[in-house]
């Protein structure tokens, strides 16, 4: 292995944050470079070495061990974000894990290596301390991440039973829609309007042009009758224009229902907990109810 100058770099008796800028990670683990050792030990680097390949045996691979190409790729981008200007290494060093490092010491011999080794022995628990007093917020993160994964499988299992029912696939017989998920409603009664083959039938007391966006997604040729209080804001202009591109619509004032209702082509009935404007606006659901209660709707029409 090449040695190199210790003039390159810092002095074996600088400050501690300067051992701190030279301690990496790599699988998991705290290490330093064999060419940083040897700075702070006060020796070469191939002699640092030698003396490591004289005594093998009392370095086991959880003491030392060399990094692969992709792990020496990580150590590079380590040394960009660090305090310690190196420039690029041209063979493979070793890396000494805390055991190492003491070990290293007591082979080196020198008391130079002795207080090196307790420096660097003091920055590794100040390191270790560090990161396991930010464990708990590492972990907190963590499971918000996992909450938003949760949310986000949930919302994508939602939208798949809407885009099954465009396909042709059965709506649920109930929906809840939570406050906030005002575009999974409307999106949700635009399908539910495009069901129909026929008519529909919307007893609502509370309409305006965003229930005229709503039935616009019906098909083509299906007849729309609105039941809604005498003051409602849908213009006689509104269902003009209406008539003029989704014909046709007729719309008819009562006073008589105070719950909301859908009748799908005569034979489907659904309640809903808020008018189609304002789905999704507030905790409200939808239900598929007994078609059976359908005549009486229309005699109170």
């Amino acid at each position: 292995m090449n040695g190199q100058s210790t003039s390159a770099l810092v002095d074996p008796l600088d400050a501690d944050a300067a051992i701190k800028s030279r301690i990496f990670t790599i699988r998991g683990v705290q290490v330093m470079l064999d060419s940083d050792l040897a700075v702070l030990y006060g020796v070469p680097t191939k002699r640092l070495n030698e003396q490591v390949k004289r005594n093998l045996e009392r370095f086991p691979s959880d003491f030392m061990f060399q990094p692969t190409a992709g792990e020496l790729s990580s150590l590079r981008s380590q040394f960009a974000t660090s305090n310690a200007g190196r420039g690029g290494t041209r063979y493979i060093p070793y890396v000494f894990t805390g055991y190492g490092i003491i070990m290293l010491a007591s082979i080196l011999k020198s008391e130079v290596a002795v207080q090196a080794s307790i420096r660097i022995t003091h920055a590794f628990v100040a390191m270790r301390r560090a990161l396991s007093s930010i464990s708990p917020l590492i972990n907190r993160i963590d499971m918000v991440e996992c909450r938003q994964i949760a949310d986000q499988q949930r919302n994508e299992e939602r939208f798949d039973t809407i885009f099954k029912a465009m396909d042709g696939g059965e709506f649920p017989p109930q929906k809840v829609f939570f406050d906030g998920r005002h575009y999974e409603a409307y999106s949700f009664a635009k399908k539910l309007v495009g069901k129909a083959t026929k008519s529909i039938l919307l007893v609502d007391g509370y309409c305006d042009d965003v229930t005229l966006d709503i039935l616009s997604a019906k098909r083509c040729g299906v007849k729309v009758t609105v039941a809604t209080v005498d003051k409602t804001p849908i213009s006689e202009t509104a269902i003009a224009k209406f008539n003029k591109q989704n014909p046709t619509l007729e719309v008819r004032h009562t006073g008589r229902f105070h719950d909301r209702f859908l009748v799908i082509d005569g034979k489907e009935l659904y309640h809903f907990g808020a008018s189609l404007k304002d789905l999704g606006r507030h905790y409200c659901a939808v239900s598929k109810m007994d078609a059976a209660f359908i005549p009486s709707i229309l005699q109170r029409m």
